[in-house]
């Protein structure tokens, strides 16, 4: 009675263990710590670090090596446990001028509205959303107010 009783009990334990997952950019430390501003440009960081996760979007002038471990238990959502950004910010010419590390402070949890959004006109069920054309629309001419064409106009040419 003992041994089915220990391994369900095991059983549940290992079910309550986290799932540890890592997103973006594997690197090393050593490299990451090697880019100097005044020594380095665009080239020898690409060819040190690899390509950036992100692109400063408005122009090339800052790199970012985003990297993050989350966990997650059960069917709960994934939060991050540790993150790390290498910002690298370059000249017009392409030197290096600055090299920064970000961590989880800045990370921001952006929850999406639940709520729907207002609309003007008819609320339409779902059936007459799927059905509600049927006998409606036709070629030019055929409709049912005679000449009028398929766009829902309505009126005379």
């Amino acid at each position: 009675m003992r041994l089915p009783m220990t391994l369900a009990l095991l059983a549940a334990t290992a079910a309550c263990s986290p799932i540890r997952t890592h997103q973006g950019y594997l690197g090393d430390r050593e490299l990451m710590d090697s880019i100097k501003p005044g020594v380095d440009n665009k080239a020898s960081v690409a060819k040190t670090l690899g390509r950036p996760s992100i692109r400063s979007q408005w122009d090339d002038r800052e790199w970012y090596y985003v990297s993050r471990l989350t966990r997650q238990y059960a069917f709960r959502m994934p939060r991050p446990e540790s993150q790390e950004v290498l910002v690298v910010q370059f000249d017009e010419k392409g030197n290096v001028t600055k090299v920064g590390k970000r961590g989880l402070e800045l990370a921001a949890n952006v929850a999406p509205e639940t709520d729907k959004t207002k609309t003007v006109g008819k609320e339409r069920s779902f059936f007459e959303a799927l059905f509600g054309n049927i006998g409606r629309v036709g070629s030019i001419g055929q409709g049912p107010g005679g000449d009028q064409d398929n766009t829902g106009g309505g009126g005379p040419r």
